[in-house]
């Protein structure tokens, strides 16, 4: 007898990578995703080597190649004075440490890897408009109850339902996200429109007084990507919203002329004001478990959400397989190898926001010289625990 499929919630990167891995061990599932149609708003994201190792066990790692770019280096800017605080060399020696490579992609095209693969896999069960709003379980299975009254049962459910997951809502029930009071601007130009003594090979940050710049290539140097942040003590969450680029430019009136003109070649700028949550160790309510930002919404400013979504997909299709499938007994060891590792990520990325991002004054020359200081073995050493070193990390590891 066939057993039933494991229901996920959410059809972003997340869950349809633990659709991919699911089905690599042999396991089925149906994706629920709430959308009229699967796809991922956004524009660049980065990926870690620890992203790279992910795809590869999924088995998408030469689909997601394909598509990145590989930045020669991490460039952190003074904002203040247009020059160089420090940088990350990624070459052959940074490849060399963990196994993989740092590079960059639109997150739509990173999502089309995964969408790819889970077509293709007889295993997997696509639906749109299937938004999951609550679940009930029992000794057996559980069953998804969605917005339009319809129930679905199945072994298992993983919520991988992000920042506003309802499967975290009754598995937790701790509320709203914390609102961070920063607000980030996106927008996405042709690489001929970003000033050419900028078209830098790196992902590159400006950090400055309560705000700071990111950019980057992508799409083969089609296009910049540009994603700028500061202070603004905005009060509620916001996502997507579309605004002018007066806006955008009134938190960057104090950095330097070089900083500015990045900002101005800026259009169709979109706003998201910054949520998280604090850690938590209730993942698992007996057939139900979280995952990606469901489980541990954290702030953007390592670069690690959507790579800690991968490795939580990873995780739990080695944990059910290891188990061979027991649903009660491999959920919480799925929880307990992910819950320190996503804890550490989730407040360093709250600290780097403080730290490094956004100081001023003595505080940041303080930053400037800690890390003008370090050599390039050093910022391996470093990194370590984050990266690993050639093959998927599932857990908390000592460098």
């Amino acid at each position: 007898m066939t057993s039933p499929p494991i229901l996920i919630a959410g059809g972003g990167i997340g869950g349809l990578a633990t659709a991919l891995g699911l089905a690599r061990q042999g396991f089925s599932s149906i994706v629920l995703e709430k959308a009229p149609a699967m796809g991922e708003v956004g524009a660049g994201i980065q990926l870690g080597p620890n992203a790279f190792h992910a795809f590869d066990w999924l088995g998408v790692g030469d689909t997601a190649r394909a598509m990145a770019i590989y930045v020669d280096r991490l460039r952190l800017m003074d904002a203040l004075t247009a020059e160089e605080i420090c940088h990350i060399d990624l070459g052959p020696d940074f490849r060399a440490r963990f196994g993989n490579p740092y590079a960059v992609i639109h997150r739509g095209d990173l999502h089309g890897v995964f969408l790819q693969g889970c077509r293709a896999s007889d295993l997997i069960t696509l639906r749109t408009s299937a938004e999951v709003v609550a679940y009930e379980q029992d000794s057996t299975g559980v069953t998804a109850i969605l917005a339009t009254g319809e129930r679905l049962r199945g072994r298992a459910l993983i919520g991988a339902d992000g920042l506003w997951s309802k499967v975290r809502r009754q598995l937790v029930g701790d509320g709203a996200p914390r609102v961070s009071g920063h607000t980030t601007y996106r927008s996405v130009i042709p690489t001929e429109q970003m000033p050419e003594e900028l078209r830098w090979n790196a992902a590159t940050l400006w950090a400055g007084p309560k705000c700071h710049i990111v950019h980057y290539p992508l799409q083969g140097w089609k296009t910049f990507n540009l994603v700028v942040t500061y202070h603004n003590d905005a009060p509620e969450p916001v996502a997507g919203k579309p605004v002018e680029a007066e806006e955008v430019f009134r938190g960057f009136t104090h950095v330097h002329p070089m900083a500015q003109q990045i900002i101005r070649q800026g259009r169709d700028w979109k706003l998201w004001v910054l949520c998280d949550r604090d850690p938590i160790e209730r993942w698992v309510d007996g057939r139900v478990a979280l995952l990606g930002d469901a489980a541990h919404p954290m702030m953007q400013y390592m670069a690690q959400g959507a790579c800690m979504a991968m490795e939580d997909a990873v995780c739990l299709a080695q944990t059910l397989a290891a188990h061979q499938g027991e649903i009660e007994a491999a959920l919480p060891a799925y929880r307990d190898a992910r819950a320190l590792r996503t804890a550490r990520v989730q407040l360093q990325s709250r600290a780097i926001g403080d730290h490094v991002y956004h100081p001023a004054g003595a505080h940041a020359a303080l930053r400037n010289s800690i890390m003008a200081a370090k050599s390039q073995a050093e910022w391996r050493d470093t990194l370590a625990w984050l990266y690993g070193g050639t093959g998927p990390i599932t857990q908390d590891k000592a460098a």
